[in-house]
Formats: C-alpha cells, structure tokens, sequence
C-alpha cells in the first residue's frame, strides 16, 4: 500500500479514474467521537472536488505522481504490441477495462490504452470502449504532462504515435 499522509497542501496526486489532483485542503471531522482526517482534491481540468479520508487514501488507489521509473515502464507497456488477441465479449472486456481504470495504476491504465489501440486496428470498437479508449488516454495525457512538465497536445501526439499503421 502507499504512503498517504504525506500529501500537504498544494501537493499534487493522482486519484483513480479521475486523474491529476491537487491537495487543496485537509480537515478533521468528529464522526461517532472520532476525529477524521480528510484530504479535499480538486481535479486539474473538471474542477471536480472529492474528499478522501486520509486512512483510506492508499487504499482507494490515490498515489502521487509517476516517476521516471514508472513512467519508463509504462512505455515498456505501450511499445509491447506483441499481446494476444482478446476473444472476450466487448461487454467482458469493458469490465475489466474499467477494474484496471478503477485502480488508479499508471501501468494499468496503460494496458487499457495499448489493447484498446491494437483492438482499434483490427475491428471497430463499441461506444463503450471508445469512451474508455478515450478516458484511458486522457489520464495518461494529464499524468505525464504534469510529471514532465511537458505540452498536453505534445503527450498526447506521442502516445498515439506508438499505434498509428
């Protein structure tokens, strides 16, 4: 599990299914005579606001940002095109695309990204899945723009790079 209490305001994490973060607040709450702790997120690009109690954090998948390591592993993951062909129902499929979206692991989501793309290329995909292909790639985009500082529009012409025929 991942160290959680760390996070400070103005710190940036990633929360699963949502993307990049930042910490825009912490707060104890008494619930039953217990005081809580909560971390209040705010999502770069929705403006989404979400509430994580602070014990719970790792365990709902909220991390800080990726890595050089881990962002170099993820494109260990992107470059395998050498997978075998899913024969699983697209509704089978989509479910466990969104167990993967739902851990918040960048490698994961990265899988979704790379299947989804090499499906693409072969047959024509469902609404369900180029929602999920989409979202995939979208949370790949805004994790690696803020972790190298670099051009959303620049992440994301890199990434689709890696499955253009």
């Amino acid at each position: 599990m991942i160290e959680t209490e760390n996070f400070e305001i103005g710190s940036t994490a990633v929360y699963p299914a949502h993307g990049v973060a930042d910490v825009v607040g912490l707060e104890t709450k008494h619930v039953g005579g217990q005081a809580l702790r909560f971390y209040h997120l705010q999502v770069r690009g929705s403006g989404l606001k979400i509430i994580v109690p602070i014990d719970k954090a790792g365990e709902n998948g909220m991390r800080p940002l990726a890595g050089p390591d881990e962002i170099d592993k993820m494109f260990e993951i992107l470059r395998d095109h050498d997978i075998p062909t899913d024969r699983q129902t697209w509704n089978r499929r989509y479910r466990n695309f969104m167990e993967k979206i739902r851990t918040g692991s960048l490698h994961e989501v990265a899988e979704v990204y790379r299947d989804l793309s090499l499906l693409r290329s072969h047959k024509i995909l469902s609404h369900g899945e180029r929602e999920m292909l989409r979202t995939a790639r979208d949370l790949l985009v805004g994790e690696l723009a803020v972790a190298r500082e670099a051009d959303e529009s620049q992440v994301a012409e890199e990434l689709d790079s890696m499955f253009k025929n």
